[in-house]
């Protein structure tokens, strides 16, 4: 015996649509973009404040011994 089973056209549970992205997924997908670049941006910021402060002091670290050098290496000659 065999039983044929007839797909469900109109009544039974809403058929999904397939294929295409629902406003809300969209907004959320922009908001985490958005809130994703916004803190790339501060964490790349506060790498090159960082390392632009290191740089500062490297310099004026060099500048001040060039000094000192300069001042003893004449007192020397």
């Amino acid at each position: 015996m065999t039983h044929q089973v007839e797909p469900q056209t109109g009544g039974g549970s809403p058929q999904r649509r397939s294929g295409g992205v629902r406003p809300m997924h969209t907004l959320a997908l922009v908001g985490v973009g958005v809130v994703g670049v916004l803190i790339a941006f501060w964490v790349l910021s506060s790498i090159a404040g960082v390392l632009w402060g290191i740089v500062k002091v490297v310099v004026i670290v060099a500048v001040l011994a060039g000094l000192v050098w300069l001042l003893f290496g004449r007192r020397r000659s």
